[in-house]
C-alpha cells in the first residue's frame, strides 16, 4: 500500500515538474523591460519636455506599443508619437512633465498587449513610475 502511494506521488510530481524542466529557446520567451530612462522609481526627474525611453530584452515590432496609464491622470501630455530607436529594442516617447508630480505607466498590462517582439510575443507587463522635482 505504501509503495503504491509513493508511485502515485512520484507520477504526479513528474507531471507537474516535467513541463518546466525543458530548456527554453530565448526566441520563444516573452520580452521584458530591461531599462527605463528615467530610471523606474526615480524621485528627482527634471520637469519639462523630455524623452522617456523603455528598453526591452529583444527586438520589438515597429508601430506596436501600449503606453497605458497606471492610475487616473498618471500620464503626462505627449509631444508627438512613440517611435523605436534603430536597435528596435528601445521605444521613445516625448512628453511634457510638470514639476512635483508622480507619473506612472503600464508598459503592457492585463488588458493591453501592444508591446510585442518580432515573433509576436507580448512583453511581460511592467509598472513604470517616477516623480519630478520642484524645478
Amino acid at each position: 500500500m505504501k509503495t503504491s502511494l509513493k508511485i502515485l506521488v512520484a507520477a504526479l510530481l513528474c507531471q507537474v515538474v516535467n513541463p518546466f524542466s525543458h530548456a527554453q529557446d530565448i526566441d520563444s520567451v516573452a520580452p521584458v523591460v530591461v531599462k527605463t530612462v528615467p530610471e523606474a522609481g526615480s524621485k528627482d526627474v527634471s520637469p519639462g519636455v523630455v524623452e522617456i525611453r523603455v528598453s526591452f530584452s529583444k527586438e520589438m515590432t515597429d508601430q506596436s506599443w501600449s503606453w497605458s496609464s497606471a492610475w487616473k491622470d498618471s500620464v503626462p501630455e505627449t509631444v508627438g508619437k512613440p517611435r523605436y530607436e534603430p536597435d528596435h529594442k528601445t521605444c521613445v516617447l516625448k512628453v511634457k512633465l510638470e514639476p512635483n508630480k508622480t507619473y506612472g505607466y503600464w508598459i503592457n498590462s492585463q488588458s493591453f498587449h501592444g508591446f510585442k517582439d518580432q515573433q509576436g510575443h507580448s512583453s511581460v507587463p511592467y509598472l513604470f513610475a517616477f516623480r519630478t522635482k520642484d524645478r
